[in-house]
């Protein structure tokens, strides 16, 4: 009986921590087709490519600021530069941006939820 309990305990957790997955997580196709991962690292949101040149490289890093909004940080992997980024999520659709100079110069990309 003990057994069963610890079971039905631990597949309980674990559909509960599904349901609680923020909307940012999954998978996002970018502006140039590739595929990136987003998903929870610590306390923040990890993004990662899945395909293309740069497949396996993280190049970014964000924290939810609410309301669909998130900031951290973004890395261009065709040059290794990263930025002080940010991103909107507006149902499926995400818009992603990295600034320097204080965000006097940015640059967007809109990606979409696959």
């Amino acid at each position: 009986m003990l057994r069963i309990s610890i079971i039905v305990f631990a597949a309980t957790v674990m559909l509960a921590g599904a349901a609680y997955a923020d909307p940012i997580e999954g998978n996002w196709k970018t502006q140039s087709g590739e595929t990136a991962a987003i998903g929870g690292c610590g306390s923040a949101f990890c993004i990662t490519l899945k395909t293309g040149k740069h497949a396996g490289k993280q190049i970014g890093q964000m924290k939810a600021g609410g309301e669909g909004n998130y900031a951290g940080s973004i890395t261009d992997p065709a040059d290794d530069k990263t930025y002080k980024g940010k991103a909107n999520l507006n149902g499926s659709a995400l818009k992603m941006s990295g600034c320097v100079f204080g965000g006097l110069i940015c640059k967007s990309q809109n990606w979409s939820k696959q």
